[in-house]
């Protein structure tokens, strides 16, 4: 078992943390999220003959931010030099969240790298704002132009700041500036496309009270993978897999074991 190792991936340090033997798992967390969040589930996983690879993905937990902001093929990029970097061909894999975007990725474009994919309430599904936020934003977008154009940046830069307390999500205000921009990027990518590409047999676990990534996501994602199967943590929330930690592993031991 290795505990909180410090490795570098591409210039950037990076906080991970393995354990168990057997075939490997490589766990990635969510938004906001880090590598203890995942310790339950792979902790169930490495009884069951797995080694689960877990890293906090740069700009979490204890690693640090990227020199740039990313976008989701950014962060997958990154996954795929971290199985690199363990001299790991291919590995199961499950994603939580933002993990389960990059999953989609990984599943639709690097099929030789992944096995089979578990995937908790899963993010990638852009959501259309309704009209009125639609048009405060294009207001709000139009009114910064003209103060730009008329010379007046520092009046457009405070009707930013305050536009960006007033209506800005809790994620956004606590980022740095680089993972504010990261956080645009990766949540204005639509991935149904890439969904539909992925064709390696995958589990999507859901919990029916999740009001982040809400329960018909999860049906519209299997209904758009080749060959997904959606199962429903009943009273479970956003993280369905903590709430259900010991049903979780055992689901992921069937689909990884499957011929």
């Amino acid at each position: 078992m290795t505990d909180n190792a410090k490795i570098r991936i591409n210039s950037i340090d990076i906080r991970e943390r393995i354990i168990g033997d057997g075939a490997p798992v490589l766990m990635i967390h969510g938004w906001a999220a880090n590598i203890d969040l995942l310790q339950p589930l792979a902790l169930r996983l490495s009884r069951l003959g797995y080694q689960c690879y877990m890293l906090d993905l740069p700009g979490f937990g204890e690693s640090a931010e990227p020199p740039n902001a990313f976008t989701i093929f950014d962060y997958a990029t990154f996954c795929l030099a971290y199985l690199e970097h363990h001299n790991l061909q291919s590995a199961h894999y499950f994603g939580h969240s933002l993990g389960g975007r990059i999953g989609l990725i990984l599943g639709a474009e690097h099929t030789n790298r992944i096995e089979k994919m578990a995937l908790s309430n899963s993010a990638g599904i852009r959501i259309q704002p309704p009209p009125h936020k639609r048009i405060r934003l294009k207001l709000y977008q139009n009114i910064r132009e003209g103060l730009t154009a008329v010379g007046a940046k520092a009046l457009s830069d405070r009707l930013r700041q305050a536009y960006n307390l007033r209506y800005g999500s809790a994620d956004y205000l606590k980022a740095s500036p680089i993972m504010r921009q990261t956080l645009i990027n990766v949540v204005n990518q639509d991935l149904l496309t890439y969904a539909e590409r992925v064709s390696l047999p995958t589990i999507l676990i859901w919990g029916d009270e999740d009001q982040d990534t809400p329960l018909w996501m999860g049906k519209k994602l299997e209904s758009a993978m080749p060959d997904a199967a959606l199962i429903v943590h009943e009273t479970a929330g956003h993280y369905a897999y903590l709430d259900f930690p010991d049903k979780t592993a055992s689901i992921m031991h069937a689909l990884f074991k499957s011929a």
